[in-house]
C-alpha cells in the first residue's frame, strides 16, 4: 500500500512538473519571437509598436556604453541619428524565471550612428517583466564580439 501511495505521488509530482515545463517553454518561445519582432520594429521604424514593448524605465545599453531610455531609443531612431539597416539574429536562447525572461543572443548588426555605417557582431542580454498589458523590455546590455 505503501509503494502504491509513493507511487501514486511521484506521478503527480512529475506531472506537474511537466505542465509547468510545457509552460515555460510556450513562455520562452513568445519572448524570443517577441524579441526579433522587436529588431524588425526598429529596422522598420514601426515606432509605435517598438513603444509598445519598452517599459517605461528601460536601460537600453549599448556596445559603445551609451545609454539610453526609453524616449531617447524611439527618438534617435525617429530623428536617424541611429539608423538600424538590418538585425540578424544568428543565436538566442531564454530562461524563464517568475515574471522575468531573460534572453542571450548573439547577432549582426548593421547600422548608422550619427552618419557613420557601422557592422557589428554583438553579444546581448535582454530583460523581460511580465507587466499587466504583456511582456515588457526592461534592460538590455550588448557587448561588442571580436570576430
Amino acid at each position: 500500500m505503501k509503494y502504491i501511495l509513493l507511487c501514486l505521488i511521484f506521478f503527480s509530482v512529475t506531472a506537474a512538473f511537466a505542465q509547468k515545463t510545457k509552460e515555460e517553454s510556450a513562455t520562452e518561445k513568445f519572448v524570443l519571437k517577441l524579441h526579433e519582432t522587436k529588431f524588425r520594429w526598429m529596422v522598420q521604424k514601426k515606432l509605435d509598436s517598438l513603444n509598445s514593448i519598452l517599459d517605461e524605465r528601460i536601460q537600453y545599453v549599448h556596445s559603445n556604453g551609451w545609454v539610453q531610455n526609453k524616449k531617447e531609443v524611439t527618438e534617435d531612431l525617429q530623428s536617424g541619428k541611429l539608423i538600424m539597416n538590418s538585425v540578424q539574429v544568428t543565436e538566442a536562447t531564454a530562461r524563464v524565471y517568475k515574471g522575468f525572461v531573460i534572453v542571450n543572443g548573439k547577432g549582426n548588426f548593421n547600422v548608422v550612428v550619427n552618419g557613420v555605417a557601422v557592422e557589428l557582431q554583438l553579444l546581448y542580454t535582454e530583460v523581460y517583466a511580465k507587466r499587466q498589458n504583456g511582456w515588457l523590455l526592461v534592460s538590455r546590455h550588448a557587448t561588442k564580439l571580436i570576430p
